[in-house]
């Protein structure tokens, strides 16, 4: 079997630990021992300087029968001390005092020469008493001559003792520290394995690495927070979001994103499937808290890049409103030829073919109006059921004199301008209501009404609705914002989508509250979104009616 992670990290740490303190063990001994015996140096030494000043020995040395009172002297002092020997030698090299009394009157076995000319002296020697560690002190008289030598010595096994029993309670300090730290070590460990949720390395790595390849592989952006700060962003997410490649772990005020996005990725903007826009894009995002140990506040953001099928939506919608306008029409129609088939069958033939003709010219007269003004067929029938759409609810759609687009549009640039008609007329019909009035213009501005050398496509609506108040004209612009009715479906979205296909023309959009409400769309016909190509022209051809 494999060892664990905890067995792995028990060993590796008390293998460790046991190094470190045998080093420091050996050290220690060798300390100790210098210790001992430099003590037993200096304790020898004091013993033997103190012998040699004490009263009456320099005047016994050189007295006539100084065995009276060194022999006693010695005796004592030994006692005293736990000295294995004492002893004293006068200035001819005679012992005086000795613990074998044979040896009193014999000359020492190591010379006295040197402590009698004055000097100290401290070591190891082997004598009659063995090998002791011993200390040889001159003494003198009261007029500073030498008159003899003290020696006085320990015995070596006693300093080993000494050394051996400092070195015991050495190795039971470090056998303590290394249970302690063999303890402490397992604690570590196990620590570890709850942190790792009992997964070994092998498994993380597997984690890890399923990971990347899912982040990778999955089309959905995916960024991770630890409270404020980013701690993972997968490359659909950096993309969508416009994120440098240094992200993770950077706070989110410092990645310059928009006050929308901010929000909603602090959480601060609750719900599910939350639309914002970044840049030309429009995301639904979803946040989700995750549950963390330390409980901080750490959660997931899923981003889905949303723009195509809004797009797509939106175009649907469109299409939507020239079935309920050709709906509309069919209706009043039938009701129209029902009329008609009244009279005729009350014998009022004249009164029919009057009212038949009021309603040719009326219809000629609409039709011909939209075809006059915009060359554009799809925009023309657009007009059209827009029209149709506002006679429905009761409100009236004018079109604005000042309509001119004398032919047909781009096709990509065609899809920007319905999308832009189609959310500005929605919008100004749902605020002036039932019996309001909604003014429509749309023009295509030449070279030179617009100074610009690809022209300009203005889309300007008015209507005669409450207006919106001044302190939220930024917020209209919001993905996500409305003030319709949440319950009919995503809202929120239209404005920001004609926000983002003038940004792509290289417009912009623009809003009026002074007397009406004027919404005032631009977009330039060879902007951005024509391509590389014609966005470097600077000659383009004006266009001409």
């Amino acid at each position: 079997m494999r060892p664990t992670l905890t067995g792995r990290l028990f060993a590796a740490n008390t293998l460790l630990l046991t190094a470190v303190l045998l080093g420091a063990g050996v050290l220690w001994t060798v300390h100790l021992d210098e210790v001992v015996e430099h003590g037993y140096e200096q304790r020898t030494l004091s013993l033997a300087r103190t012998v040699a000043v004490a009263p009456g020995v320099a005047e016994a040395l050189d007295g006539p029968a100084p065995e009276e009172v060194l022999v006693p002297l010695a005796d004592s002092v030994r006692a005293a001390s736990g000295a294995r020997y004492v002893v004293f030698v006068d200035d001819d090299g005679i012992r005086r005092a000795h613990p074998d009394p044979d040896e009193i009157g014999r000359r020492p076995a190591n010379d006295p020469g040197p402590i009698l000319a004055g000097q100290t002296w401290t070591g190891v020697r082997r004598g009659p008493a063995g090998l002791t560690l011993r200390a040889r002190v001159p003494v003198r008289d009261a007029d500073g001559d030498v008159v003899g030598m003290v020696s006085v010595g320990y015995l070596a096994e006693e300093v080993g003792e000494a050394s051996a029993e400092a070195r015991r309670i050495a190795l039971l300090t470090l056998s303590a520290a290394l249970l302690l730290g063999a303890g402490v070590a397992y604690a570590i460990s196990r620590r570890i394995r709850a942190r790792t949720h009992g997964l070994e390395p092998e498994d993380i790595t597997a984690l890890l690495e399923g990971r990347e390849a899912l982040l990778h592989a999955i089309r959905e952006g995916v960024v991770g927070l630890d409270e404020d700060r980013v701690v993972l962003a997968n490359v659909p997410a950096r993309r969508m979001l416009g994120l440098p490649d240094d992200c993770v772990g950077r706070a989110l005020a410092e990645l310059d994103l928009d006050e929308p996005l901010l929000r909603l990725l602090r959480g601060l903007d609750g719900g599910e499937d939350r639309f914002v826009a970044v840049g030309p894009r429009v995301l639904v995002c979803n946040r989700r808290p995750v549950r963390s140990p330390d409980g901080g506040d750490r959660a997931v953001v899923t981003l889905r890049d949303s723009t195509d099928l809004v797009r797509l939506s939106q175009q649907l919608s469109g299409a939507r409103t020239v079935t309920r306008g050709l709906r509309a029409q069919r209706h009043e129609y039938g009701n129209r030829i029902h009329t008609v088939a009244g009279m005729l069958e009350l014998g009022a033939v004249d009164e029919a073919r009057d009212y038949l003709a009021e309603l040719s010219g009326a219809h000629t007269r609409a039709g011909a109006e939209a075809a006059e003004r915009v060359g554009d067929v799809a925009l023309a029938a657009l007009v059209l059921a827009k029209s149709a759409q506002a006679s429905e609810i009761g409100a009236r759609l004018e079109l604005s004199p000042m309509t001119r687009v004398p032919r047909e549009l781009d096709r990509r640039l065609r899809d920007d301008v319905l999308l832009v008609v189609g959310n500005l007329v929605d919008n100004a019909l749902d605020a002036a209501g039932s019996g309001g009035r909604v003014e429509l213009l749309v023009r295509l501005h030449s070279c030179e009404e617009s100074g610009l050398a690809d022209g300009l496509v203005e889309v300007r609506v008015a209507d005669s609705g409450p207006g919106i108040p001044a302190d939220r004209i930024d917020e209209v612009f919001t993905a996500g914002f409305s003030t319709k009715d949440p319950g009919a479906g995503p809202r929120g979205l239209g404005l920001s989508l004609v926000r983002q296909a003038c940004a792509r023309w290289g417009g912009r959009v623009e809003v009026e509250t002074d007397e009406e409400t004027v919404f005032a769309a631009y977009l330039r016909p060879h902007g951005p979104a024509a391509g590389a190509g014609a966005q470097e022209r600077t000659d383009v051809s004006c266009p001409r009616p």
